[in-house]
Order: structure tokens, then sequence, then C-alpha cells
């Protein structure tokens, strides 16, 4: 993975010149100031975000490395599990459908995407809508409204997580910055000391402002920037969604609704049609050929 290789050399060439350069004192007292600057730091993002945010923001370490949730299988997937709710309606109105939506977990549509139904969004996302269609036929806005809504409050949440970590690489500088200031003032506290004592403690001060720079510029920043991009790439999905619901809404056939959304698709997600099962995606399918 590229996000992968770009946290081995910068750590391997950082960490290699630290190494080289900064001597015994410097290695010997690493430990204690990455535990001081590292503990501050996930303790400021506890004290200034909410519980969930605090969860995911930190859980964006983890996933900038892991990439987007959504692959083209998925996105397969979820045309098939649209594809198979909207034939029925079509086939049996929206009560043939009804025990999927109430009851999503003990579909076998929805149990055929497992991915889909293990994500509490995309799941909601699928059932509020069709239930909202179902409850008012007269009014297909509604439903997209309502998927609007929904989406922007899902991503604004995790908007927060993306902020709090870019807040965290803008305030690591500083806790670096107070990290130096305790080693100065135990410098001072040995100013007796020979020089070449002094010299190695006041080296070893310093590493804290280091680690505080490089930890924001080489390490916190990056990931706040690729989790930011990461939640964008997640955001198609639940707008992938919405296209093929306010589609199908607006009186559009079910293959011609999947088909509208997978060309929106970046190419990268876009599945084969022959890849999504049961759900007919060719756009022609069932039109006239026009007259001699």
């Amino acid at each position: 993975m590229l996000q992968l290789a770009g946290l081995v050399i910068v750590l391997l060439l950082v960490g290699g010149g630290l190494a080289l350069t900064g001597g015994p004192a410097a290695m010997h007292a690493l430990p204690f100031e990455l535990a001081l600057i590292g503990g501050a730091a996930i303790g400021t993002v506890m004290l200034a975000n909410s519980p969930a945010v605090a969860r995911e923001a930190l859980a964006g370490f983890v996933r900038a490395f892991k990439g987007a949730r959504w692959k083209k299988a998925d996105y397969a997937d979820l045309f098939t599990l649209t594809g198979g709710l909207m034939r029925a309606v079509k086939r049996r109105g929206f009560v043939a459908i009804e025990a999927d939506i109430e009851r999503p977990e003990e579909s076998a549509l929805f149990q055929a995407a497992p991915r889909i139904l293990e994500d509490a969004p995309a799941r909601t996302l699928i059932c509020d809508a069709f239930r909202l269609m179902a409850l008012d036929l007269s009014d297909p806005q509604r439903a997209d409204q309502r998927m609007m809504e929904a989406i922007d409050g899902h991503m604004a949440q995790r908007a927060k997580a993306v902020g709090a970590l870019q807040t965290l690489a803008d305030a690591l500088p500083a806790l670096g910055i107070v990290a130096a200031v305790l080693g100065i003032i135990r410098t001072m506290g040995a100013i007796d000391q020979e020089p070449a004592i002094l010299g190695a403690m006041i080296g070893a001060a310093l590493l804290g402002t280091f680690l505080g720079v490089f930890l924001a510029y080489g390490l916190v920043g990056p990931i706040a920037a690729r989790y930011g991009q990461i939640v964008e790439e997640e955001a198609v999905f639940l707008e992938t969604i919405r296209v093929l619901i306010r589609s199908f809404g607006e009186g559009a056939a079910p293959s011609l609704a999947i088909e509208m959304a997978r060309t929106t698709l970046p190419l990268a997600l876009q599945p084969d049609v022959a890849g999504m099962g049961g759900a007919p995606v060719t756009p022609l399918a069932g039109a006239r050929r026009p007259a001699a």
C-alpha cells in the first residue's frame, strides 16, 4: 500500500538521521519524549471532542492506511441489492419489500450483501428511503430530501473527526515546545554539572521541539489529509444510493436507475455489467428499434 510505503520511508530517513546525529543522549530520551508528547496529544483530542468524534478521529490513524471501505465489489452488491428491491416493488408494490426494509438482518437480499448490512449508515439510508416512498407515493422528492439530510449529517460527523486530526497536527509543535521547556527546566536544575553533561541534557530537551514538528508535518498532518480523502471517497457510496433511489422514485425502470448510478461512478469503481448478479443494467434493454 502506498501510504504504508510512505510511512516506512519517512521513519527510515528521519529516524536514521536522528540516530546518526542525535547521539546516545537523544536516543535515551526519545521514549520519554514520545510518551510525553503522544500522551498529551491523545489527551487534547479527548478534551476537545465528544467521545464519538474522538473515537473516530483516533480510528482515522488506522483508516488512513486501510483505505476507503467501499470497493468495486461492494458497488456490485449495492446494485444487486437495490435492483432486487426495486424489481419487487415494480411487480407487487411496496408491500413486497416491507419485511426486507423493516428487518434487513433477516432479509435474503441484504444477507447477500453482508458488508452493506453491517454498515449502519448505508443500511439505514436504503431502508428509510424505501419506507418513506411507501408511505407517500405522491411525493418522491420527500425521500430524496431525507436522504440528502441523512448524508449531510453523516458527513458532518466524519468531517468533525477529520478536523480533530488536523487540529491535533496544528497543536503538536506547541506540545513539542512544552516538552522542550520541561527539558530546559531540568537542565537548569543541573547547571553546576560539566559542559559535556549540560550539552547532552540541552540536546535531549531540544528533542521535544524536533518531535513536535516532525509528528505534526511528517505524520499526523499527512494522515489527517489522507483520512479526509477517504471520507470523501466513502461518501460516494451513500450518494450512489441516493441517485439510485431518487431515479426509481421519479419513475425510472430499475435497470435504467442502476445504469444511471453506475455510470456516474469513477471508472475504478464501476462494476462490470456481467458481475452484478441478477441486476439487469443494459441501458437499452426493452427499447424498441426505430422504424426503418
